[in-house]
């Protein structure tokens, strides 16, 4: 069932996520040069002062002709941000809580006649003078627990910690394994002389860690279902409902178990891909080379053609390291007549193309950050662990059951891949956001799918690259064939005044072969405004490094993920399309999308592959575990 748009929809509603440009002064190109990535720009530039009714002409070397710098006044519109991580607060458990009159009045004749069988009750009179911090969740789940008369204590039996508590703090020592810090769970066993004079002290070491290793296990047991860290406190560009964890039961099923180590271990994902980063992690552990020293290619830019660099030298060492054996036969010549020199030769050339066709790059002899992650062999083990640890965490993030169909984004990867029955059934490379205008990192359902899209444009390009435009010249956007609307009434962009708020006014592009969304987008409303889109500018999809767009997703097979998602065939897209009809069709059944950020992730195969931090959102999560750590370690 189709259903056809009518009048302009909101632009902040099916347009990209902010962006943030600097509104340059205005120059002769179009939008559409902007958008498609055109850098060759016109010279003449006009420049304006801010003033109220029209622009000011100024000299094209910017010289002051009177008036005020017009880039200093105009208004703009900012990005997310990322924060200095806060961590969870830690509070002191309730212990008063735990007191219980009966026991608490019968302690003193109990110890006094030495009725061993009453030490349970014993040693329960001391909770009430143990101090633990936990966070919120689990003093709760402790207090619940143990204000319970009739519970009994689950780590100390007969005045020493039991096999339970052993097992416990067996697996929690082996945290790293699942991606997370021992450091964070770690409860020091009391040292019980059993000829103590001090029975006293004795029952007092022993409540103080049974509330210590409960609070542990709970705290284990809640990250590992849904992460040690709050996304959402990472940046604006992290999105999630972090999960709420049943902590209730975890303390009853930890005794009732006949091995409670294995059930807290249990409680980790189950995932496969969850199974792959754990397998290469131990993997990567366990290799006794990861030491090993690695050549370093420090490029800070491209390196063509014709170019020279000191970084020659390590480059031509890189490929006779890590290029194949027909390679280095290949240009056996190459590399034995090199004798240093910092010129990137013809030779050298043709060695790094036929490099670059083996591992699947454009073979263009331009040697970039891509190209120099697989011709110095990539990742560190180091920096391999790091990536591994930081994906694990964010796994925990998303639903535990990602669905056995699912749409899934990976940003770093700059591509996007279509599951169904549990299987990857199609893959695409994609273009996601610039650095200065970054994709979310989020969930959310496919709902819809647009033919022959409008293009409704963002507030954020409105104010932060239209404005300078408009300002000379208010007829921009009527040449363009834009249609701009004033509170929903159509009107010519000339008769807008562009020096005033453009809170009430909506920007969209018809439908056409020069549409910037190009002929259909995939949508699932969110408040970020990111969408999947067709693109009129192919040559993106060529590119190793695609950040390029203002945030949105670009398919480079757009036909084949809406006939997946529609659950329909590629000539009923194109029929669709061939309409020249604005149209919207709803998927039969809504599908989750994953709109990620892994630079660690399994493929197809369950093979584990690594790629550039685009964002360098990892090192954020990083300073997050840290903070995360120190806070728990401040226990008194």
């Amino acid at each position: 069932m189709t259903f056809v748009f009518k009048s302009a929809v909101s632009a902040m509603a099916i347009s990209c996520g902010i962006a943030v440009m600097s509104a340059a002064p205005a120059h002769a190109y179009t939008l559409m040069d902007m958008l498609r990535g055109d850098r060759q720009r016109s010279q003449s530039t006009i420049f304006m002062d801010q003033a109220p009714g029209r622009p000011v002409p100024r000299g094209a070397d910017g010289g002051s002709l009177g008036g005020l710098d017009p880039e200093a006044a105009l208004p703009k519109v900012s990005s997310p941000r990322y924060y200095t991580y806060k961590p969870e607060t830690l509070q002191f458990v309730d212990a008063s809580k735990f007191a219980d009159s009966i026991v608490t009045g019968a302690v003193a004749d109990i110890s006094a006649n030495g009725d061993t069988s009453a030490e349970p009750a014993v040693q329960r009179r001391f909770l009430t003078q143990a101090k633990v911090r936990a966070n919120a969740d689990v003093a709760k789940a402790l207090e619940a627990y143990y204000s319970n008369s009739s519970n009994p204590l689950v780590w100390v039996e007969a005045n020493q910690i039991n096999d339970r508590a052993k097992s416990a703090m067996a697996a929690l020592a082996d945290a790293a394994a699942v991606g997370l810090d021992p450091a964070d769970y770690a409860v020091q066993a009391p040292v019980i002389d059993p000829a103590t004079p001090d029975p006293a002290a004795r029952d007092r070491a022993l409540t103080q860690f049974e509330l210590e290793l409960s609070a542990k296990v709970l705290a284990f047991v809640q990250d590992t279902v849904r992460g040690r860290i709050d996304p959402n406190k990472i940046s604006g560009y992290h999105d999630f409902q972090r999960k709420v964890v049943n902590l209730a039961p975890v303390l009853k099923l930890a005794r009732m178990s006949p091995n409670a180590g294995a059930y807290i271990a249990s409680r980790s994902p189950d995932s496969l891909q969850f199974e792959a980063l754990t397998a290469e992690l131990a993997k990567l552990r366990a290799d006794d080379g990861g030491n090993e020293e690695q050549i370093v290619v420090s490029l800070s830019g491209l390196l063509k053609p014709g170019d020279s660099s000191p970084e020659i030298t390590n480059i031509v060492k890189a490929l006779q390291k890590h290029g194949s054996e027909t390679l280095k036969t290949d240009h056996a010549a190459t590399f034995a007549a090199y004798a240093g020199g910092s010129d990137y030769s013809p030779d050298i050339v043709s060695m790094v193309e036929d490099f670059q066709k083996e591992h699947g790059l454009k073979p263009d002899g331009v040697i970039g950050q891509a190209t120099v992650r697989a011709m110095t062999g990539g990742d560190t083990n180091t920096s391999k662990i790091d990536k591994l640890v930081v994906a694990m965490e964010q796994v925990r993030w998303l639903p535990e059951d990602l669905g056995s169909r699912y749409v899934m984004i990976n940003q770093p990867a700059y591509m996007a891949y279509y599951h169904n029955d549990g299987k990857e059934q199609l893959s695409m490379r994609v273009v996601v956001g610039g650095k200065n205008n970054q994709t979310y990192f989020f969930d959310d359902e496919i709902e819809t799918v647009e033919f022959n899209p409008f293009w409704g444009v963002p507030q954020s390009i409105i104010i932060n690259e239209m404005l300078p435009k408009l300002r000379s010249d208010p007829n921009y956007l009527d040449q363009l064939g834009y249609e701009v609307e004033v509170n929903g009434h159509a009107v010519a962009s000339s008769s807008v005044d562009w020096y005033g708020s453009t809170a009430n006014v909506s920007v969209r592009q018809p439908p056409s072969s020069d549409n910037a969304l190009g002929e259909l987008k995939i949508l699932f409303p969110n408040s970020h405004a990111i969408y999947m889109h067709d693109t009129p500018s192919k040559s993106f999809f060529k590119r190793d490094m695609r950040a390029l767009s203002h945030g949105c997703v670009r398919l480079a097979n757009p036909r084949a993920m809406a006939a997946a998602v529609l659950g329909t065939t590629v000539d009923d897209v194109a029929r669709q399309i061939a309409s020249g009809q604005n149209h919207a069709v709803k998927v039969p059944q809504k599908v989750p999308v994953y709109v990620s950020y892994f630079t660690a992730w399994p493929n197809k195969d369950g093979v584990v592959e690594y790629f550039d931090d685009v964002y360098g959102r990892d090192a954020y999560v990083e300073k997050a575990f840290d903070a995360t750590t120190k806070a728990r370690g401040a226990q008194i």
